[in-house]
């Protein structure tokens, strides 16, 4: 099973930018399609973004194209999630997670997830 652990949340004011870190350990990092999901109170969880291990395809939720992007570092087995111009919608908690299958934007497909970073963005 992939260890998955986030980093980088807080709080920071709207327009503002911030860099959320996912470590994995435990499993061949490689062989995972990894993505960031969120939710905030009283929601469910949303799919945010996903980076394919093998081709490097990124896909977003529309509500953070242009704003944000997501990268990986193979070697270093991290994910990344730069997002920029912060908007308070966007206050959640972020949860990286990992899977094998191609479904990149449907929860149920991930099998592995973090514990979560807070993101809270003011007004």
């Amino acid at each position: 099973q992939l260890q998955l652990v986030e980093s980088g949340g807080g709080l920071v004011q709207a327009g503002g930018s911030l860099r959320l870190s996912c470590a994995a350990s435990g499993r061949t990092f490689n062989w995972y399609n990894m993505g960031w999901f969120r939710q905030a109170p009283r929601k469910e969880r949303e799919f945010v973004a996903a980076i394919s291990w093998s081709s490097g395809n990124t896909y977003y939720a529309d509500s953070v194209k242009g704003r944000f992007t997501i990268s990986r570092d193979n070697a270093g087995n991290t994910v990344y999630l730069q997002m920029n111009s912060l908007k308070p919608e966007d206050t959640a908690v972020y949860y990286c997670a990992a899977t094998q299958s191609g479904y990149y934007s449907d929860y149920n497909y991930y099998n592995c997830w973090g514990q979560g970073t807070q993101v809270t963005v003011s007004s």
